[in-house]
């Protein structure tokens, strides 16, 4: 009889997606207000992509030798915190770089790590996971639109006690959650070198690159080209959320779309999908209802892009070699592609203008569109969506699994509830 702590589970994804939606958004505001040029504020927010690229390994890594995965959490959560708090004392370029540097390594370290233990702590019943996922989808839409209401009375360096709010949170969640059994641990560790040479994987591996370098535009400016054209930021804030409610939507089917269409399919839809929504962000931004739909393709472009990345992750990556498998897709995708994505955007907005930023934007989804349908068979993804279907950390809701319990008791669970 193992103790779930679904709360404690839940408040800390919770905060952790309340960050996201209280940063992502706003804090390219908070650096525009300081006088950084858009060259100065996309090298700044890509930090947090510049330290996936080996953070989240380095951590999985640590982790799996010490087999002390909260331990790690916990530390991250406690200096995420106090790398922050540097903002409150720093206003020029190199001291806010080194502050952004600081919190994006600690910050960079958890999730993957959380994510693992979660599945631990469900162990055969991964299907409720999507139970205590939901909460961080919740926080996200709180914060993102809270926040934008906040800052259209307030001024912008308000954001900061905000985040700190949100920081405070994880770190409280992050001391309640009690480590977890670890499942196949056991097992003869496949080589992570070995997987990676196989062409499928460095195929997925490229285009999760070219998604990720697709949306880097929309990460450091999508708030400040709606702010440039007069969105208030209270309503930025609810076409963030409007996003995370298209991913809500797209995973509560995710399971029957993945058995009727398979992997790829929603791979190449996806990708597809990415390189229409970012001409009409970038073209369309005067019609209202062209941002509406663009921002509902995000359940596409991100939501089911995801799902079926990591589904096939968690299948190419077994036994001890999964946080770091998680962790290398992290790396290479948010991390590198996220990086240029959002430094190349950067020099081109103001060089080439925000049309043209989003047009590059959709190129790179291209790109990516290429690598899957040339390089990527269905043979191999099918299988990984038949064996990971349920593993798939996604940022949003999964239909809950038939176990004999009405919809009723969807949110029935609490830290007393027991997985056998």
């Amino acid at each position: 009889m193992h103790a779930l702590p679904y709360w404690r589970l839940s408040g800390y994804y919770f905060f952790y997606f309340a960050f996201v939606g209280a940063f992502s958004p706003y804090f390219g505001l908070y650096l525009q207000s300081l006088s950084f040029s858009a060259w100065d504020i996309g090298l700044l927010m890509s930090q947090m992509q510049l330290m996936r690229l080996c953070a989240p390994f380095l951590w999985g890594a640590l982790a799996d030798h010490l087999a002390q995965r909260m331990a790690v959490v916990r530390l991250a959560a406690l200096l995420s915190l106090i790398g922050f708090a540097g903002f409150f004392a720093v206003q020029g370029f190199v001291p806010v770089l080194l502050a952004m540097a600081l919190l994006a390594f600690f910050w960079s370290a958890a999730l993957p790590l959380v994510e693992t233990v979660t599945f631990d702590h469900l162990r055969d019943q991964s299907g409720r996971y999507s139970r205590i996922r939901l909460w961080g989808s919740i926080g996200f839409i709180l914060a993102v639109m809270a926040t934008g209401a906040l800052l259209d009375e307030l001024p912008l360096p308000s954001l900061l006690w905000v985040i700190v709010g949100t920081l405070a949170g994880i770190l409280i969640y992050a001391l309640a959650i009690p480590e977890a059994p670890m499942h196949g641990y056991a097992e003869e560790p496949v080589p992570v070198a070995t997987v990676i040479r196989q062409v499928h994987v460095k195929a997925l591996f490229a285009a999760c690159f070219a998604m990720s370098a697709a949306h880097g535009a929309l990460y450091v400016f999508y708030s400040i080209h709606l702010s440039d054209h007069h969105y208030s930021k209270l309503l930025v804030g609810c076409l963030w959320s409007l996003g995370v409610l298209a991913e809500i939507v797209v995973f509560f089917f995710m399971v029957g779309l993945l058995h009727r269409f398979g992997l790829r399919t929603i791979l190449l839809v996806s990708f597809a999908a990415a390189a229409v929504r970012f001409l009409m962000i970038g073209w369309g931004v005067e019609w209202l209802p062209v941002i509406v739909l663009a921002q509902l393709l995000h359940g596409l472009t991100f939501g089911a892009y995801h799902a079926a990345a990591i589904a096939a992750v968690n299948r190419w990556f077994p036994g001890r070699c999964q946080a770091r498998g998680q962790a290398l897709y992290s790396s290479v995708s948010f991390g590198a592609g996220g990086l240029v994505g959002g430094l190349l955007s950067g020099w081109t907005w103001e060089h080439l203008g925000a049309a043209l930023t989003f047009s590059l934007s959709s190129a790179f989804a291209l790109v990516g569109l290429i690598f899957v349908a040339l390089w990527v068979n269905r043979a191999d993804l099918d299988d990984a969506g038949q064996k990971a279907t349920l593993r798939v950390p996604a940022p949003a809701l999964q239909p809950p699994q038939t176990s004999g319990r009405s919809d009723g008791q969807l949110f029935a669970d609490s830290d007393d509830s027991a997985v056998t």
